[in-house]
Protein backbone atom coordinates (compact mmCIF):
# COMPACT_ATOMS: atom_id res chain seq x y z
CA UNK A 1 0.00 0.00 0.00
CA UNK A 2 1.30 3.54 -1.21
CA UNK A 3 0.23 6.68 0.42
CA UNK A 4 0.35 9.53 -1.85
CA UNK A 5 0.86 13.16 -0.18
CA UNK A 6 1.63 16.90 -0.31
CA UNK A 7 3.65 19.28 1.86
CA UNK A 8 2.95 22.35 2.74
CA UNK A 9 5.02 24.83 4.76
CA UNK A 10 6.79 27.75 3.62
CA UNK A 11 9.55 27.51 6.42
CA UNK A 12 12.33 25.80 4.24
CA UNK A 13 13.89 23.99 7.19
CA UNK A 14 9.98 22.68 8.30
CA UNK A 15 9.52 21.47 4.81
CA UNK A 16 12.93 19.95 4.56
CA UNK A 17 12.12 17.51 7.73
CA UNK A 18 8.74 16.81 7.24
CA UNK A 19 10.39 15.41 3.76
CA UNK A 20 12.87 13.74 5.31
CA UNK A 21 10.48 12.13 7.67
CA UNK A 22 8.14 10.78 4.80
CA UNK A 23 11.00 9.29 3.47
CA UNK A 24 11.87 7.13 6.32
CA UNK A 25 8.17 5.59 5.99
CA UNK A 26 8.20 3.25 2.86
CA UNK A 27 4.32 3.64 2.61
CA UNK A 28 4.24 7.26 2.06
CA UNK A 29 5.27 8.34 -1.42
CA UNK A 30 5.93 12.54 -1.63
CA UNK A 31 4.55 13.51 -4.90
CA UNK A 32 4.99 17.34 -4.42
CA UNK A 33 6.06 20.28 -1.73
CA UNK A 34 5.03 23.32 -2.14
CA UNK A 35 6.57 26.37 -0.25
CA UNK A 36 2.87 28.33 -0.22
CA UNK A 37 -0.47 27.03 -0.82
CA UNK A 38 -1.30 28.77 -3.42
CA UNK A 39 1.00 27.15 -5.72
CA UNK A 40 -0.69 23.86 -4.03
CA UNK A 41 -4.07 24.70 -4.72
CA UNK A 42 -2.94 25.28 -8.68
CA UNK A 43 -1.40 21.31 -7.98
CA UNK A 44 -4.28 19.86 -6.79
CA UNK A 45 -6.75 21.42 -9.37
CA UNK A 46 -5.44 18.83 -11.64
CA UNK A 47 -3.90 16.14 -9.89
CA UNK A 48 -5.04 13.88 -6.18
CA UNK A 49 -3.20 12.95 -3.69
CA UNK A 50 -4.32 10.58 -0.39
CA UNK A 51 -2.56 13.01 2.31
CA UNK A 52 -2.01 16.53 3.07
CA UNK A 53 0.62 17.98 5.51
CA UNK A 54 -0.19 21.68 5.55
CA UNK A 55 1.13 24.20 7.58
CA UNK A 56 -1.57 26.62 9.33
CA UNK A 57 0.30 30.27 9.54
CA UNK A 58 1.49 31.13 6.08
CA UNK A 59 1.58 33.93 3.89
CA UNK A 60 -0.83 34.92 1.01
CA UNK A 61 -3.21 31.51 1.97
CA UNK A 62 -3.30 30.67 5.26
CA UNK A 63 -3.27 26.85 5.85
CA UNK A 64 -7.17 27.26 7.19
CA UNK A 65 -8.13 29.14 4.35
CA UNK A 66 -6.17 26.84 1.66
CA UNK A 67 -8.17 23.71 3.04
CA UNK A 68 -11.61 25.08 3.49
CA UNK A 69 -11.54 26.47 -0.28
CA UNK A 70 -10.68 23.02 -1.87
CA UNK A 71 -14.33 20.84 -3.04
CA UNK A 72 -12.12 17.55 -2.37
CA UNK A 73 -10.61 16.97 0.52
CA UNK A 74 -7.70 14.71 0.74
CA UNK A 75 -6.65 13.51 4.15
CA UNK A 76 -5.09 16.35 6.21
CA UNK A 77 -2.21 16.84 9.03
CA UNK A 78 -1.57 19.84 9.97
CA UNK A 79 1.48 21.22 11.32
CA UNK A 80 2.12 24.81 13.03
CA UNK A 81 3.95 26.15 15.84
CA UNK A 82 0.98 27.75 17.06
CA UNK A 83 -1.55 25.10 19.47
CA UNK A 84 -4.25 27.66 19.30
CA UNK A 85 -5.24 26.69 15.90
CA UNK A 86 -5.65 23.39 16.99
CA UNK A 87 -9.34 23.70 17.16
CA UNK A 88 -10.02 25.31 14.27
CA UNK A 89 -7.99 22.19 12.93
CA UNK A 90 -10.04 19.30 13.54
CA UNK A 91 -12.89 21.95 12.39
CA UNK A 92 -12.02 21.19 8.79
CA UNK A 93 -11.80 17.53 9.76
CA UNK A 94 -8.29 17.00 10.13
CA UNK A 95 -6.83 13.52 11.20
CA UNK A 96 -3.95 15.13 13.61
CA UNK A 97 -2.14 18.15 14.72
CA UNK A 98 1.38 18.15 15.14
CA UNK A 99 2.59 21.29 17.13
CA UNK A 100 6.59 22.23 16.18
CA UNK A 101 9.32 20.86 17.08
CA UNK A 102 7.68 17.34 16.45
CA UNK A 103 9.63 13.96 16.68
CA UNK A 104 9.71 11.46 14.29
CA UNK A 105 7.62 9.52 16.58
CA UNK A 106 5.39 12.03 16.81
CA UNK A 107 4.90 12.24 13.10
CA UNK A 108 5.15 8.45 12.44
CA UNK A 109 1.85 7.73 15.42
CA UNK A 110 -0.14 10.59 13.44
CA UNK A 111 1.05 8.79 10.05
CA UNK A 112 -0.55 5.90 11.22
CA UNK A 113 -3.49 7.19 11.98
CA UNK A 114 -4.16 7.99 8.26
CA UNK A 115 -2.86 4.69 7.30
CA UNK A 116 -5.69 3.19 9.19
CA UNK A 117 -7.83 5.06 7.76
CA UNK A 118 -6.87 4.36 4.04
CA UNK A 119 -7.23 0.74 5.21
CA UNK A 120 -10.69 0.85 5.56
CA UNK A 121 -11.30 2.59 2.40
CA UNK A 122 -9.53 -0.36 1.15
CA UNK A 123 -11.37 -2.76 2.88
CA UNK A 124 -14.45 -1.34 1.88
CA UNK A 125 -13.71 -1.35 -1.65
CA UNK A 126 -13.50 -4.84 -1.71
CA UNK A 127 -16.82 -5.32 -0.59
CA UNK A 128 -17.91 -3.82 -3.80
CA UNK A 129 -19.72 -6.79 -6.43
CA UNK A 130 -20.70 -6.03 -9.90
CA UNK A 131 -21.78 -7.34 -13.11
CA UNK A 132 -22.63 -5.55 -15.98
CA UNK A 133 -26.04 -3.88 -14.93
CA UNK A 134 -26.18 -3.07 -11.03
CA UNK A 135 -23.24 -3.13 -8.38
CA UNK A 136 -23.23 -4.13 -4.68
CA UNK A 137 -21.83 -1.39 -2.16
CA UNK A 138 -22.13 -1.28 1.75
CA UNK A 139 -23.51 1.77 2.99
CA UNK A 140 -25.03 2.45 6.11
CA UNK A 141 -24.25 -1.09 7.18
CA UNK A 142 -26.33 -2.42 4.47
CA UNK A 143 -25.53 -3.65 1.10
CA UNK A 144 -27.15 -1.51 -1.03
CA UNK A 145 -28.19 -2.94 -4.98
CA UNK A 146 -27.60 0.30 -7.44
CA UNK A 147 -28.75 -0.31 -11.02
CA UNK A 148 -26.72 1.34 -13.28
CA UNK A 149 -29.21 2.95 -15.49
CA UNK A 150 -30.46 4.87 -12.10
CA UNK A 151 -27.25 6.60 -11.67
CA UNK A 152 -27.30 10.32 -12.48
CA UNK A 153 -23.62 11.02 -11.48
CA UNK A 154 -21.35 10.14 -8.73
CA UNK A 155 -19.58 12.93 -6.35
CA UNK A 156 -16.24 12.23 -4.73
CA UNK A 157 -16.06 13.41 -1.36
CA UNK A 158 -13.10 13.41 0.61
CA UNK A 159 -13.16 9.23 1.54
CA UNK A 160 -16.55 9.09 0.42
CA UNK A 161 -18.52 9.24 -2.45
CA UNK A 162 -22.33 10.40 -3.30
CA UNK A 163 -24.18 8.23 -5.92
CA UNK A 164 -26.99 10.31 -7.13
CA UNK A 165 -29.98 8.44 -8.65
CA UNK A 166 -32.69 9.01 -10.61
CA UNK A 167 -35.61 7.66 -8.03
CA UNK A 168 -34.36 7.52 -4.67
CA UNK A 169 -32.13 10.21 -2.48
CA UNK A 170 -28.97 9.44 -2.82
CA UNK A 171 -26.39 7.06 -1.35
CA UNK A 172 -23.48 7.36 0.67
CA UNK A 173 -20.37 4.65 0.92
CA UNK A 174 -16.91 4.79 2.28
CA UNK A 175 -15.59 4.49 -0.75
CA UNK A 176 -12.79 6.53 -3.09
CA UNK A 177 -14.37 7.45 -6.32
CA UNK A 178 -11.15 5.89 -8.50
CA UNK A 179 -12.05 2.43 -6.80
CA UNK A 180 -15.84 2.80 -7.76
CA UNK A 181 -14.45 4.12 -11.27
CA UNK A 182 -12.53 1.11 -11.58
CA UNK A 183 -15.86 -1.04 -11.13
CA UNK A 184 -18.05 0.60 -13.49
CA UNK A 185 -18.99 -0.41 -17.42
CA UNK A 186 -16.77 2.54 -18.97
CA UNK A 187 -18.86 2.60 -22.31
CA UNK A 188 -21.98 4.01 -19.51
CA UNK A 189 -19.79 6.32 -17.29
CA UNK A 190 -17.03 8.23 -17.41
CA UNK A 191 -14.58 10.41 -15.12
CA UNK A 192 -15.01 14.18 -16.09
CA UNK A 193 -13.33 15.86 -13.07
CA UNK A 194 -11.57 14.51 -10.38
CA UNK A 195 -14.69 14.98 -8.15
CA UNK A 196 -16.99 13.74 -10.51
CA UNK A 197 -18.20 10.29 -12.53
CA UNK A 198 -21.52 11.24 -15.30
CA UNK A 199 -23.44 8.33 -16.55
CA UNK A 200 -23.49 9.49 -20.34
CA UNK A 201 -26.97 8.18 -21.08
CA UNK A 202 -28.58 10.51 -18.65
CA UNK A 203 -26.41 13.78 -20.18
CA UNK A 204 -28.99 16.13 -21.78
CA UNK A 205 -27.27 19.13 -21.89
CA UNK A 206 -23.73 20.33 -22.37
CA UNK A 207 -22.36 23.78 -22.92
CA UNK A 208 -19.30 25.43 -23.05
CA UNK A 209 -17.43 22.04 -21.29
CA UNK A 210 -20.47 21.79 -18.37
CA UNK A 211 -22.83 19.21 -17.77
CA UNK A 212 -26.60 20.63 -17.00
CA UNK A 213 -28.48 18.00 -15.34
CA UNK A 214 -31.18 21.03 -14.14
CA UNK A 215 -30.93 24.35 -12.75
CA UNK A 216 -29.12 23.29 -9.48
CA UNK A 217 -26.71 20.36 -10.62
CA UNK A 218 -23.71 21.56 -13.45
CA UNK A 219 -20.74 19.19 -13.17
CA UNK A 220 -17.82 21.02 -14.90
CA UNK A 221 -15.58 19.05 -17.03
CA UNK A 222 -11.56 19.50 -16.18
CA UNK A 223 -9.00 20.58 -17.98
CA UNK A 224 -7.87 16.93 -17.88
CA UNK A 225 -10.79 15.22 -19.37
CA UNK A 226 -11.82 17.44 -21.71
CA UNK A 227 -9.94 15.63 -24.53
CA UNK A 228 -12.08 12.52 -24.38
CA UNK A 229 -14.97 14.04 -23.68
CA UNK A 230 -14.88 16.23 -26.37
CA UNK A 231 -14.11 12.62 -28.51
CA UNK A 232 -17.13 10.98 -26.69
CA UNK A 233 -19.23 14.28 -27.91
CA UNK A 234 -17.94 14.22 -31.36
CA UNK A 235 -18.89 10.45 -32.01
CA UNK A 236 -21.96 11.17 -30.99
CA UNK A 237 -22.59 14.60 -32.74
CA UNK A 238 -24.89 14.97 -35.40
CA UNK A 239 -25.03 18.15 -37.26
Amino acid sequence: MKISCIAIDDEPLALKQISDYIGKLPFLELVAKFSNAVKALQFLDSNQVDLMFVDINMPDLNGLDFVKSLEQKPLLIFTTAYSEFAVEGFKVDAIDYLLKPFSFDEFSRAVSKVKKQVQLIQNQTELINTNDQFLFIKSEYKLVRINFDEIRYIEGMKEYVRIHLTSQKPVMALLSLKSLEEKLPSEKFMRVHRSYIVNLEKISVVERFRIIYDDKTIIPVSENYKNVFQEYLNRNFME
